[in-house]
C-alpha cells in the first residue's frame, strides 16, 4: 500500500509541449525499472495548453529518495529548465485510497 507520493506540477516553455510528451514517454520507460516506485502516471490538464503533472507513489520514503536520486529523476532536474517555465515538486502522504 502506498504512503508516500510525489506530485509534480509543470507548465511548458512555449512550443516545447511535443519534447515535453517524449521525454515525459522516455521517464516512463525509465520508471519501470524501479522496483520502489508503485505507480507513476503523467498528465497533461485538458483545456490548459502546456499544463502537466506528474503524480507517483511509493511504499516509504527510501524509495521515494532513491526515485528522485535515481537516472529519472536526473534526467528531469538537467531537463527541466529547457522544458518547462514553472515546475514544482510536491512530497507528499498519503492518507486515503483505493
Amino acid at each position: 500500500m502506498a504512503k508516500f507520493a510525489l506530485l509534480v506540477e509543470m507548465k511548458a516553455k512555449p512550443g516545447k509541449e511535443a519534447e515535453i510528451e517524449a521525454f515525459l514517454e522516455k521517464e516512463a520507460s525509465l520508471v519501470r525499472g524501479e522496483a520502489g516506485t508503485l505507480s507513476w502516471h503523467a498528465a497533461k490538464i485538458e483545456g490548459e495548453t502546456g499544463v502537466y503533472r506528474v503524480f507517483d507513489t511509493f511504499d516509504n520514503q527510501a524509495a521515494r529518495e532513491a526515485h528522485l536520486t535515481g537516472e529519472a529523476g536526473q534526467e528531469f532536474v538537467e531537463k527541466a529548465g529547457e522544458l518547462f517555465s514553472e515546475a514544482k515538486i510536491h512530497r507528499l502522504t498519503v492518507v486515503a485510497q483505493k
